[in-house]
């Protein structure tokens, strides 16, 4: 009895064990079921909207529409114009019918100015009507044509040489560039020219260059200065010609004159002039610019938001610069940057309406005049540069993203790489990424966040010939852009953007060590905040 009383009792015991066992693998088996579930689930929901996107912008694209509105209706958006305001309040209600909430929001304070009409003709030698523009900024004629001979800087033995032949401008024209040997780009002598003869062009190209280069520095003055000492001394306009090194390009900044019209000529056209004027023949021309200065207006960064549920203080940022400057339409620097992530905004609010983080867009103010908007923004918002996951900026052209860069920070590849093995491979197979990459000390707005250690990244595109042929220049037109390539771009920012929102890590901010500079042999330094210049434009210093 006591046998079989031990039998049974081992066998209760172990049949209580095995009961355990069993109800411990299963409740094993169920949480890892309920794991694969759940991950199944985010997975197919995350596809879901992933391939929502890519249907909403490949079906029922919206950028021709917008870049039409933009570029056609509205125009370039120099800081300080009326067309600067116009783009702000186009892009507000623009969001707001898309159920967007959006505002503009000053950052600063900038001369106001407007275009009008250039017009430039030569009346000898020989009649004929001159290409050019008038600068940024420039003075206008107060609406009268103003008649001239032309004189060139000469090439003196020093400033004071200069000071002595100064008086001669006055009542004149001044030629302050060089006359380029060649209007033609580099790549059309590389197909046609022989190497003996490219050669030649090269070396007396260059050695052009730095006799011109050395003739500015024995005035005394910067080649900013010089404009307002030939002022000062009585000229009645500046003459330029900021070849683009392209066929019919050239690059137009801002003039330097307060009284007087500084204006740019075509490369054609100021070489005929500059060689008339240098064998002796007298050009007169005729000059009517007309502009309105409008005084100091405030300027405006345009902000979106679609706001988070889980995380709301916790920020995802699509960023490009709105203004542009303004001889051409501002079309590829940056209406193609405003114009993906517009359309970026657009698809997400229709496909993920309700993000983990909220999801802020800027449209930043006076980049070309030092990322003053973004600078600001930095400097004004605290609470989202300290929260924020994320900033993609977009702004070197109409081309699809080839290259993304970590920008210094430590694991940066790890997120990335994980929010771009979401993209499909038609657009992520030609991504170049560098990780960690180094930190970007300027040329775009991803840089105001880069300098406070905030994950700032540029989606760098392809180069279209970007910046012979319309980075800054009179041929930025609507024309240039690629629209297959903008639909591309569109999609990935989108993409990168809700997986980014999604991801339940926080991006951490570590970053690598630069190492040393090979030519100095001290350590590399993170790049410094620098702060928005809040009123411009600031005059120039020699």
């Amino acid at each position: 009895m006591i046998t079989n009383a031990l039998t049974i009792f081992s066998y209760i015991s172990t049949m209580r064990t095995y009961q355990k066992l069993r109800f411990s693998y299963t409740g094993c088996i169920t949480k890892f079921f309920i794991l694969i579930c759940v991950f199944t689930a985010n997975h197919v929901a995350a596809q879901t909207v992933i391939e929502k996107i890519v249907l909403e912008e490949t079906k029922n694209s919206q950028l021709q529409v917008l870049a039409h509105e933009l570029l056609d209706g509205i125009g370039p958006r120099l800081v300080g114009t009326p067309q600067m305001k116009k783009a702000n309040e186009w892009a507000v209600d623009k969001y707001t019918s898309w159920g967007i909430t959006a505002r503009n929001e000053q950052w600063g304070e900038w001369k106001g100015w407007e275009r009008g009409i250039t017009h430039i003709d030569m009346l000898s030698p020989r009649v004929k009507s001159l290409e050019g523009t008038q600068l940024s900024w420039s003075p206008s004629t107060k609406g009268k044509a103003v008649k001239a001979e032309i004189v060139m800087i000469p090439d003196v033995a020093d400033s004071l040489a200069f000071a002595n032949w100064l008086p001669n401008v006055k009542g004149k024209f001044v030629m302050i560039s060089m006359n380029q040997p060649t209007g033609r780009p580099d790549d059309n002598w590389q197909q046609f020219a022989t190497k003996e003869s490219f050669d030649k062009l090269k070396k007396e190209r260059t050695e052009m260059t730095d006799a011109w280069r050395k003739r500015i520095s024995k005035t005394g003055f910067s080649s900013r200065m010089l404009p307002i000492i030939l002022e000062k001394a009585g000229a009645l306009g500046i003459l330029t010609n900021n070849w683009s090194s392209g066929f019919g390009v050239d690059k137009i900044f801002n003039a330097y004159t307060t009284k007087i019209p500084t204006v740019d000529i075509a490369l054609e056209d100021y070489g005929t002039l500059y060689r008339l004027v240098e064998s002796g023949d007298n050009p007169i021309i005729s000059i009517q610019t007309d502009s309105k200065d409008l005084g100091t207006v405030p300027n405006f960064n345009t902000i979106a938001e679609i706001k988070g549920t889980e995380k709301p203080d916790e920020y995802v940022m699509l960023s490009a610069h709105f203004d542009s400057w303004d001889a051409g339409q501002g079309a590829t620097d940056n209406g193609t940057g405003t114009l993906t992530m517009m359309e970026a905004m657009r698809i997400l609010k229709l496909v993920y309406p309700n993000p983990k983080r909220t999801i802020l867009v800027g449209h930043w103010g006076s980049e070309e005049q030092g990322l003053n908007g973004s600078r600001a923004f930095v400097e004004d918002h605290p609470e989202v540069v300290g929260k924020l996951q994320a900033l993609f900026n977009q702004d070197n052209g109409t081309g699809r993203v080839v290259n993304i860069s970590g920008q210094g920070f430590k694991y940066a590849g790890e997120f990335i790489s994980r929010w771009l093995a979401a993209v499909p491979n038609s657009m992520k197979d030609s991504i170049k990424t560098t990780f960690p990459g180094s930190p970007g000390g300027g040329g775009s707005d991803f840089a105001s966040f880069v300098a406070v250690g905030a994950p700032g990244f540029s989606l760098s595109s392809l180069n279209w010939s970007y910046f012979n042929y319309t980075w800054h220049t009179n041929r930025d037109t609507y024309d240039k852009i690629i629209f297959d390539d903008l639909k591309n771009n569109a999609m990935l920012t989108a993409i990168l953007v809700y997986m980014a929102c999604e991801d339940n890590a926080t991006f951490p901010r570590d970053k690598v060590d630069l190492g040393t500079n090979k030519i100095t042999g001290q350590p590399l330094q993170w790049p410094a905040q620098v702060k928005a210049t809040r009123k411009g434009p600031i005059a120039p210093t020699n």
